[in-house]
């Protein structure tokens, strides 16, 4: 308005600007920085003064330390345990600490909920190492050389081996003056070493669930080493979500049926999680006590911003750019890959050396990275959410994060300042509908938790590690009744068969199917090369998607083009991807052209929400990437026409979803010229603001999801994005009004006029069609009626034809 002449005043600008909350007015931000005294920090002021973002919230984080309980003098644990930890200056424990203690001393199976760095090492390895020092003591003096057999007691398992490894220093620190030795094995170890581990075994073990279920299915020597372990240690429970918790609940039943004792006692940690009791009973298949302990060191300044006047992307890029700059170690979180891999590109254009950490590169690069950081050769990483985990890469002093769930955030802010100095925190809100919800309702987003889930019900998992289980030891009839329909399928198609009460797997066949599954992600994944050299990998049905023929992907903060994808669904052989470099100057990234549709294969329960009849279903999903389009660099929407792939990919899996009939939008559809183009356009506007502005009310599930609104005849499919799914719909199921009630406050408080809607209410960045076509009129009638209770009922959906394209 301002370019165009309606306004001619630069103050009549600003006026409005801060009506329309674009700007936050100046005296509202001066009024944050002194109520949190922060009249000296120049920086901070800079930032909030920026003019370009309206700061939704500023406020310091400053919370005493965790409560303190006794000296270590009182701790029911042998003297040699409590001069153990007088050794390394450990001379009163935390109060959670010493509850967790005496719970697991008791025998129960425990789960320490704690903020990062606040002690939860110790809270578990006290008592362990007690109980393993008493049964040591039998032998004689646990630090004779002499002694009696040496076996496993405790398994300490962490989500990936760099954790691992940096924990060994930790544990060995308090176990070696016991005369109780720890080693890692995992598959970066040499033979030697796992020569003399298998000869020699520790008593403390450290390593993954990819190692145990490996090493169970083969009955190796080690998996017989581990049979006599008393403890399962699992670290960073938060993290074993979807398909991989589904794993994870089956590996932990296996290493159960093979153990030597009559329970295995299980404790488990994590700096997050929001519903640990529901959680761990899906996980472990058992109740558990829970402690919790709270408290941090270091002041933290905590900003959230939108960006009213740059996108999303160029807010993070400002900020990481003033803490560099300010010589403060950074790390910029982004929820995506693409997402990382273009801030590390942008700012390196800027002349800022970055690197980036996510899931997908080889862990060799990734440690590079982590290395350089620690040491301070590094100042600013750009990661996916892998540096969430505990992983020590040295002081840092800001993190600027894209939206992820409150209690995700703080994780990612128990990063900072750890060392007692001022740290910093700034959520960047994007152009999106939930950041637009949370920029007028802060106080919803300090509320929203993620919930952690999982469905080890996911009939894809179940079938290979119930295979795998059979192959560990084979399974009795007697143990079957819990998993009968699996061992049917499985019997059925000649995998196992019963003889003399068991059932036999044909390990043949058993092996050559085990072989190449991953417990992180169903089915195989895709190897990226280049110049014939493995540089990466990528999930299926995702890789699909990211390295058609011609795709632009980036890798490290480079981008490359995809010569030529080998992916043939009737193969059995691991797809891959040929990639060749691009000119730095050329100036597009790429966005696939998808086509979806969903078919019903049976129901596990429906219900009525308000008025709509919603079930949730088992589904197959065929995919076609029919093409793609170019994104200019440095925009975020498609430039020009879409190209079409000549060969296009097509794809199917089965997952799980929820399906439900959307009312009419009678009245929208009076004056329009073309009704079925405007109620078409009004169910697709509803499928994306459901699932996006559901994000926080399933714990940031939505980017676990796709949708599919089928034409004019308001079914609106919301399902798993993981082969046989991984329980994010299942969370929008069970919290479906909420669902819709925030859906509608989204779509009726953007302020935006045109048909389409925008990026803050409509759009979704995710949406194969490129956000065509949508009409935000008749979403918005859509959901009022949803909220006025009109019914809706779902007929028979089972096989609903496919029309031809």
């Amino acid at each position: 308005m301002y370019d165009s002449g309606h306004i001619t005043e630069i103050e009549s600008l600003k006026s409005l600007m801060e009506h329309e909350k674009l700007l936050r007015p100046t005296s509202e931000i001066n009024h944050m920085i002194l109520r949190n005294n922060a009249n000296e920090n120049e920086m901070l002021k800079g930032i909030l003064h920026s003019q370009k973002d309206y700061v939704v919230d500023y406020r310091v984080i400053q919370q005493p330390g965790p409560e303190l309980g006794n000296k270590v003098q009182h701790l029911p644990v042998d003297d040699a345990v409590i001069d153990a930890l007088m050794e390394i200056q450990i001379k009163k424990l935390y109060k959670f600490q010493e509850e967790s203690v005496k719970t697991i001393l008791h025998g129960k199976d425990v789960v320490v909920i704690a903020p990062t760095a606040s002690g939860k090492t110790e809270a578990f390895c006290i008592p362990v190492l007690h109980k393993i020092f008493e049964e040591l003591s039998h032998f004689g003096s646990p630090k004779s050389k002499i002694r009696g057999k040496r076996k496993i007691f405790a398994i300490f398992v962490y989500p990936t081996k760099a954790l691992a490894r940096d924990q060994l220093a930790k544990i060995s620190q308090l176990a070696e003056p016991l005369g109780i030795y720890v080693n890692i094995f995992d598959g970066d170890i040499t033979s030697k070493q796992r020569d003399f581990i298998l000869s020699s075994p520790p008593e403390i073990i450290i390593t993954n669930f990819d190692v145990l279920h490996y090493h169970l299915l083969n009955r190796t020597k080690f998996s017989y080493l581990i049979s006599d372990a008393r403890f399962l240690i699992v670290d960073e429970a938060h993290i074993y979500t979807g398909v991989f918790g589904a794993n994870v609940h089956y590996i932990i039943r296996r290493l159960e049926r093979t153990s030597k004792n009559k329970k295995l006692q299980i404790i488990a940690a994590s700096a997050t999680l929001p519903n640990a009791e529901a959680f761990c009973m899906s996980l472990f298949g058992r109740k558990m006590d829970i402690v919790y302990g709270k408290g941090r060191r270091g002041k933290i300044n905590f900003v959230i911003l939108f960006p009213s006047l740059h996108s999303r992307r160029s807010l993070m890029i400002d900020l990481v750019r003033q803490m560099a700059t300010s010589n403060h170690k950074t790390i910029a979180f982004n929820k995506s890959h693409l997402g990382s891999e273009l801030l590390a590109f942008y700012l390196s254009k800027q002349g800022l050396r970055i690197k980036v950490h996510r899931a997908g590169l080889l862990p060799t690069e990734r440690k590079i990275v982590e290395q350089s950081f620690r040491n301070g050769e590094l100042m600013v990483i750009s990661a996916t959410p892998t540096l969430e985990l505990g992983i020590d890469i040295g002081d840092i002093d800001a993190i600027v994060s894209d939206i992820v769930p409150i209690n995700r955030l703080i994780q990612r802010v128990g990063r900072a300042a750890r060392s007692g100095q001022e740290g910093y925190a700034f959520l960047a809100l994007g152009n999106d509908p939930i950041s637009q919800y949370y920029k007028s309702h802060p106080d919803d987003y300090l509320a929203d938790q993620e919930l952690a889930y999982t469905d080890p019900s996911n009939p894809f998992v179940a079938e290979y590690q119930v295979l795998a289980m059979a192959c560990d030891r084979p399974i009795l009839m007697t143990e079957s009744s819990a998993i009968l329909n699996t061992i049917e399928r499985l019997t059925s198609k000649g995998l196992l068969h019963l003889l003399n009460g068991k059932f036999i797997p044909d390990f043949k066949k058993a092996i050559s199917i085990l072989r190449d599954f991953s417990i992180r992600g169903i089915g195989n994944g895709t190897d990226i090369l280049f110049s014939g050299k493995l540089i990466g990998e990528r999930s299926l049905p995702q890789a699909l998607e990211e390295l058609h023929d011609n795709a632009v992907y980036f890798l490290s903060g480079k981008r490359y083009q995809v010569k030529k994808l080998h992916f043939d669904p009737k193969n059995q052989r691991r797809p891959y991807a040929e990639l060749v470099r691009i000119p730095d100057d050329y100036p597009y990234y790429t966005k696939p052209v998808v086509d979806e549709w969903p078919n019903v294969l049976n129901t596990y329960e429906q219900k009525r929400t308000i008025g709509i009849e919603v079930k949730y279903c088992s589904l197959k999903i065929q995919k076609r990437v029919l093409g793609y389009s170019n994104i200019e660099i440095g925009q975020e929407v498609a430039k020009g026409s879409k190209v079409m792939l000549e060969n296009p990919i097509e794809f199917e899996f089965i997952t799980k979803g929820l399906v439900f009939r959307a009312p009419r939008p009678v009245n929208t559809l009076k004056d329009a010229e073309d009704e079925q183009y405007v109620e078409m356009s009004g169910y697709h506007a509803s499928e994306h603001v459901i699932i996006e502005g559901s994000t926080m009310i399933t714990g940031g599930a939505s980017q676990d999801l796709g949708g599919i609104s089928l034409g004019s005849s308001g079914l609106i499919f919301i399902y798993d994005g993981t082969i046989g799914g991984n329980g994010a719909s299942r969370a929008l199921y069970d919290k479906f009004e909420n669902g819709l009630e925030r859906s509608l406050r989204i779509l009726t408080e953007c302020s935006c006029k045109t048909e389409s809607g925008c990026p803050r209410c409509t759009y979704s960045y995710r949406c194969g069609n490129n956000n065509e076509y949508l009409h935000k009129i008749a979403a918005i009638e859509v959901l009022k009626r949803v909220s006025e209770r009109e019914e809706t009922h779902i007929e028979d959906i089972m096989n609903i034809d496919r029309p031809l394209v």
